[in-house]
C-alpha cells in the first residue's frame, strides 16, 4: 500500500501534467463523475460540509487505524475536487493526515481558477477531514 504522501505526489504529478486549466476542469468533473454517489441515508446533517455553496458530504470511515471517506456534491466541480482529496486521504493513518500540508492542491494549480466559493468548500472539506483525523487521534490508546 502506498503511503498518503506518495498518493499525494502522484496526483501532484497527475494535475500538473495539464497546462490547460480547462483540460485540469475536464479532468475534475470526471474525476468527480467516477466518485461513486453517496446514499440518500448518509446524506444527513452531521455530515453536511459547512461554507460550501452547493450541497456536499463528507462521512468518515474508520478501518483499524485508517480513516476513509465517502464523499458527494451536488456539483460536479466540487464533487471532482473532493475525489482528489479521497485519492490522497483514504486509508491513511490520522498521523499522517495532520503531518501533511493541506495546500497541495494550490501547488498543483488547481485553486487558482476557482471561485471564492469553491476555493472557501474546499478549505472547509480539508478542515473536516483534519478534525475527523484530530478526533481519531484523540481517541487512540496511548502507545506504550
Amino acid at each position: 500500500m502506498t503511503t498518503l504522501t506518495e498518493r499525494k505526489d502522484q496526483l501532484l504529478r497527475e494535475l500538473r501534467a495539464f497546462t490547460d486549466k480547462d483540460e485540469r476542469f475536464r479532468y475534475l468533473v470526471e474525476k468527480g463523475r467516477e466518485l461513486p454517489a453517496l446514499p440518500e441515508a448518509l446524506k444527513l446533517e452531521a455530515f453536511l460540509v459547512k461554507g460550501c455553496i452547493s450541497r456536499a458530504w463528507l462521512v468518515p470511515q474508520i478501518q483499524g487505524q485508517q480513516l476513509s471517506f465517502m464523499a458527494d456534491s451536488e456539483a460536479m466541480i466540487v464533487k471532482g475536487i473532493i475525489a482528489l482529496l479521497l485519492q490522497v486521504y483514504n486509508g491513511a493513518r490520522a498521523e499522517e493526515i495532520l503531518e501533511i500540508s493541506p495546500e497541495f492542491l494550490s501547488e498543483a494549480g488547481v485553486t487558482e481558477h476557482l471561485s471564492m466559493n469553491r476555493r472557501n468548500g474546499l478549505v472547509n472539506v480539508l478542515a473536516m477531514i483534519r478534525s475527523y483525523a484530530e478526533r481519531m487521534r484523540g481517541s487512540a490508546p496511548e502507545q506504550a
